[in-house]
């Protein structure tokens, strides 16, 4: 089936086998590979993306469930010149990722927490970043990070970037 969606604000069309997840589509067909793959059952959130605003398992969702949506993944949050969004900022200045296996997704739910409830405590970030399996870092410095001085995760949301297919 022929797809179209938005990623990190550019175009895709993706021609895709209706069982094909949109985790595979984004990390094969749009050379997306942030989208991490973990268990593979939407337990553990490491592939977790935003489409439509709204954070997905993209191991459970399939690509053409996502035609037509705008989907945003850890690359579109890099700014325009490479630099960090504050949300991946505040990730290293409290050293919330050691392996980063789980870093893309612990920032696509922070990032969804951050913009739904900018106010939210710490019991609140904790609760909504739980759905992230994080063999690590026991939590503590990922929770910390999701409230990044209290600077606003969209005030310098980046003009998401793509890498063209084919690209290394």
């Amino acid at each position: 089936m022929d797809i179209t969606f938005s990623v990190n604000g550019e175009r895709a069309h993706v021609d895709v086998e209706p069982r094909r997840t949109l985790a595979d589509a984004l990390r094969e067909d749009c050379g997306l590979t942030g989208t991490h793959l973990g268990c593979e059952h939407g337990v553990c959130g490491a592939c977790t993306v935003l489409v439509d605003g709204e954070p997905v398992r993209a191991c459970l969702m399939f690509a053409v469930q996502a035609d037509g949506s705008s989907i945003t993944t850890i690359e579109g949050l890099q700014g325009p010149d490479g630099e960090l969004h504050p949300l991946q900022e505040a990730f290293v200045e409290h050293h919330g990722l050691q392996c980063g296996f789980c870093t893309p997704g612990m920032l696509m739910s922070g990032l969804h927490l951050l913009d739904t409830e900018p106010d939210a405590d710490r019991e609140r970030i904790r609760a909504e970043m739980s759905g992230n399996i994080c063999r690590c870092t026991g939590y503590q410095a990922s929770s910390t990070p999701s409230r990044p001085r209290r600077r606003p995760s969209t005030g310098r949301r980046a003009s998401p970037r793509r890498r063209s297919r084919g690209s290394a």
